[in-house]
């Protein structure tokens, strides 16, 4: 998520012009396509699901454009819609298929997936991951995995640095203890 500030000044200026509002829409998608798609695929594990949650994010953020006030970064605002898009995703999906179920096919949906390369450790620690609640997992991500510093998250998540830095710490200890009984 680390942009320049210059960036984003520039994007967010551009994105209010309507004769430049398409291009810099395009350059904004061309920049945090990468940074997102990881970001949801952390979430959700699947490459067709993060695709579907990208293409939905920005979607949702070109539906929207007139609504962004540029109060934030465009990159916090864009991490605010991809994380409700994912949420959302993810609470439709405990309500359709049972969390046992998902627990118990993490490493076998990891180690099927062509795009996931990694060895039966960082499967595991996918499935150890995957018994966190959704926002405790969300922020063991960003910071573990995108070294988004708690400062940034708050501003994205829009709760204090303090309950951010309890929830990794948490995690953490979660994710120790699943790997301790489990591997």
């Amino acid at each position: 998520m680390h942009t320049n500030n210059k960036d984003e000044k520039e994007i967010k200026r551009r994105l209010k012009n309507p004769a430049e509002q398409r291009a810099a829409f395009s350059q904004l998608v061309q920049l945090f396509s990468e940074p997102l798609y990881w970001h949801i695929r952390h979430m959700v594990l699947s490459h067709e699901d993060s695709n579907d949650l990208l293409q939905n994010t920005f979607l949702k953020a070109w539906a929207n454009i007139d609504k962004f006030r540029g109060e934030s970064l465009v990159s916090t605002w864009l991490y605010r819609i991809a994380i409700n898009e994912t949420l959302t995703f993810l609470d439709r999906r405990k309500t359709t298929i049972p969390l046992d179920s998902l627990e118990a096919d993490t490493v076998e949906q990891l180690e099927g997936d062509i795009y996931f390369n990694g060895d039966s450790a960082d499967a595991h620690i996918q499935a150890a991951i995957r018994t966190l609640p959704p926002r405790q997992r969300m922020v063991f991500n960003m910071r573990y995995y995108e070294d988004i510093s708690y400062e940034e998250m708050s501003a994205i998540l829009g709760t204090s640095i303090e309950s951010l830095k309890t929830s990794y710490h948490i995690a953490t200890k979660k994710i120790e203890e699943y790997l301790k009984e489990n591997c």
